[in-house]
């Protein structure tokens, strides 16, 4: 696969629709318009996913912890497309069993019931039931967790959604391209003015330097925790001295990376209520452990958060007080940060506190033919999607389509196995089998046989560059294969073998100094 301009391609034409953005909520959107058989072209200025899409705490879940807040509806949309997602993509989205440990009578009871209710909104969508467990039954779920369960008094089983969400991602990208879309990474928007045919489209190709114009008769801003950037450099010049009325406030999670012995579960482990009123998790998670997340008001939106000492000290602090396990620095193997597009609403708690604040999202058309889509969360991105379709249509910015088409619910993504066969678990070590129904075609090509560290191969950087839009080593061992994720100093050793093949494959800079200086911001010093 070659990653070509836009400009050329669309030289003498109007697309219907351009998306801007290449996480869960753009990709979305891009595979619903190319479903309904519109022109869409979608670019991303990094890579797909690489902002908050493949930063998450990679739980397909309705939010429990919602119902305490009474968003009911909130709660039953997010399980109807728990179960919508696990059907499109088995291979990348699975069933996940949680135990909840009770430290007293009433806090048990009382989590016991909001469970239930979980189970109950979800209707026939339930991916199982929810039980009472012992405290027998409950070191017998979580031989690993001693000290744990030796604080409880009993505890509950209830079952959500796991994912791996910057695979999932790539597949929303196969799956628009495969239906007509013109799908291009690492590519920028500079510019974005009205014209006669709707918008005029400056793009940067960062790929060869590169710039280009295309015209669209409808664009969606689906940037994430970005879109205030995009909406302040299109709608300012309108404005005159009145600023643009920021949407987001971004809320930063962190998350730390262990080695499934440093903290021994097969089962996810919820605890709804730390020391300080957060949420805490710990899931297993491609042969690791992921222990997450915190919420903290960010005040800006940098590429690359940083975590805060007082975050990671939290995360510690509470791994040791609620799950009895006593982790240093040295046993995380990587640290990552995501920042989630929050909502700006009247209603947000006193003090700037971001854990109340609501998870909905917002489509808002600012201007004829231009659109903003941000908040919401992974489990509902297609929802989110369709919802921005029917908006389009809607303010008259594209005609309707015919009835039936479109239909995302029921379009399984590309490498989407057969349903007879049997799919490896998300919580076990990364493998040939993330690539589903695709996995033949990479055992195809050279090297297929030649490992280069935590199972990755030769073949499969080949296919990434060939057909899944890698072209640098962070594109490659951050979400291709999440080695950065799990392992960043092994990411690090890995790095020159995957970059000397990447610039084979595509002859371009894989920029190998970038990434090893990335792979230390995700290590923690011991």
């Amino acid at each position: 696969m070659k990653n070509q301009g836009l400009g050329g391609e669309a030289k003498g034409s109007v697309w219907d629709l351009l998306v801007i953005g290449g996480g869960a909520t753009g990709l979305g959107v891009a595979v619903q318009a190319a479903l309904e058989g519109r022109r869409v072209a979608l670019v991303e200025a990094r890579d797909f996913a690489a902002g908050t899409s493949s930063r998450s705490t990679k739980l397909l879940h309705g939010g429990v912890r919602y119902l305490a807040q009474g968003r009911w509806r909130l709660v039953r949309e997010a399980l109807r497309e728990r179960a919508t997602v696990l059907g499109l993509a088995p291979h990348l989205a699975q069933p996940l069993a949680f135990v909840v440990p009770g430290r007293g009578w009433w806090s048990w009871a009382w989590t016991g019931l909001g469970l239930k209710a979980y189970q109950w909104l979800s209707g026939r969508m339930s991916l199982g039931p929810t039980t009472a467990l012992s405290k027998q039954a409950l070191l017998r779920c979580l031989p690993g967790l001693p000290r744990m369960v030796a604080g409880a008094v009993a505890g509950m089983r209830y079952w959500d959604g796991q994912f791996e969400d910057a695979r999932l991602a790539l597949a929303l990208a196969k799956t628009a391209r495969q239906a007509g879309a013109s799908v291009h990474n690492h590519m920028r928007v500079t510019a974005l003015a009205p014209s006669a045919q709707g918008w005029q489209v400056t793009l940067f190709n960062e790929r060869d330097g590169q710039t280009s114009t295309l015209q669209a008769r409808c664009v969606v801003n689906a940037t994430g925790v970005w879109v205030d950037a995009l909406r302040q450099m299109v709608l300012q010049p309108w404005a005159g001295q009145e600023p643009v009325k920021s949407l987001v406030k971004p809320s930063q999670g962190v998350h730390l990376v262990v080695a499934r012995e440093s903290l021994p579960i097969q089962e996810a482990v919820l605890i709804p209520r730390t020391a300080d009123g957060r949420v805490l998790f710990a899931v297993p998670w491609l042969g690791a452990t992921v222990i997450g997340t915190t919420d903290t008001p960010s005040s800006d939106a940098p590429l690359e958060p940083l975590p805060m000492q007082e975050e990671l000290d939290f995360l510690f602090r509470e791994t040791r007080q609620a799950l009895g396990v006593d982790l240093t620095r040295a046993d995380v193997r990587s640290v990552w940060v995501g920042l989630r597009p929050l909502v700006k609403s009247t209603h947000s708690a006193q003090g700037g506190a971001t854990s109340q604040m609501s998870r909905e999202h917002l489509i808002r058309r600012e201007a004829p033919g231009l659109f903003t889509v941000t908040g919401g969360k992974w489990t509902t991105y297609r929802s989110m999607a369709t919802q921005v379709m029917q908006a389009v249509v809607a303010q008259d910015d594209l005609p309707p389509v015919a009835q039936g088409s479109g239909k995302t619910a029921e379009h399984r993504l590309v490498g989407a196995p057969d349903v007879a066969q049997a799919v490896h678990a998300i919580s076990e070590a990364p493998g040939l089998h993330l690539w589903g129904s695709e996995a033949a075609l990479v055992q195809a090509l050279p090297g297929a046989d030649h490992d280069l560290g935590m199972g990755l191969t030769e073949a499969m950087v080949r296919f990434a560059a060939r057909s899944e839009w890698a072209l640098t080593v962070e594109d490659m061992l951050a979400r291709r294969w999440r080695a950065l994720f799990l392992d960043a100093r092994q990411a690090a050793r890995m790095a020159p073998a995957v970059a000397a093949l990447l610039q084979a494959e595509t002859g371009l800079d894989p920029q190998l100094d970038a990434f090893l200086a990335l792979c230390q911001r995700y290590t923690l010093a011991d």
